[in-house]
């Protein structure tokens, strides 16, 4: 995966994010391990790793400035329907203080990220393999993320109980979804819409940011 680093440091550049040696190295071991794992696990259509790079790593980076991380936030996130661990395992790697919760019902995907928290010594990661209504943590989260993983009237049905009160939805979408947008559940209300340039990718893409209103 080493042919890989300077598309990485490229897009990183790109994107203003100031990656450590540490960091590239273990975006590039978890690259590594989702292309070994992907042709038993299913982990994604895409086989080829220079577009799993593209398509998966790259994307999700894209929103690590976004969802209300800073390096001094330590809150805890939770990314539901994680599936190979997109976004969340990139954003444990690039802010290693804050706690991520990875959520998957199926379990050969948990335990392929687990596999990677633990190879890759991600202390910050937390693999949840429940389905999402049925997980009830100890604690709330302050933020729930989802990349592609369900309408955000689903994604905000089945997630809410997860949610801090002053928590915050982070759905990663291609077009900005209008009709998922006018149905939204009652009290729930969109804070931002960020416009998300992708490096390498040509299609519209979004960061939803959802609250519960006052």
């Amino acid at each position: 995966m080493e042919q890989f680093r300077p598309r990485l440091q490229q897009a990183a550049d790109q994107l203003q994010l100031a990656l450590t040696g540490e960091q590239q190295d273990k975006l590039l071991a978890y690259l590594d391990l989702f292309a070994r794992w992907n042709a038993a696990y299913n982990l994604s259509a895409v086989r080829d790793p220079a577009e799993m790079l593209e398509r998966h790593i790259i994307d999700s980076l894209s929103v690590v400035n976004l969802c209300g991380i800073s390096p001094a936030d330590q809150t805890p996130l939770i990314d539901v329907g994680s599936g190979g661990g997109l976004p969340g395992i990139p954003l444990a790697i690039i802010h290693p203080e804050r706690p991520i919760s990875l959520l998957d019902s199926n379990g050969k995907k948990s335990r392929f990220q687990f596999q990677v928290a633990s190879q890759l010594k991600l202390a910050n990661i937390n693999v949840v393999n429940q389905r999402v209504e049925a997980y009830q943590p100890e604690k709330h989260y302050a933020g729930v993320v989802s990349r592609a993983f369900a309408s955000l009237q689903d994604m905000v049905q089945g997630s809410e109980h997860l949610l801090a009160p002053t928590g915050r939805f982070y759905a990663m979408k291609g077009k900005i979804p209008e009709d998922e947008l006018s149905a939204l559940p009652k009290g729930i209300k969109v804070e931002q819409v960020h416009p998300l340039r992708v490096p390498g990718c040509d299609a519209e893409r979004h960061l939803i940011v959802l609250v519960r209103e006052d």
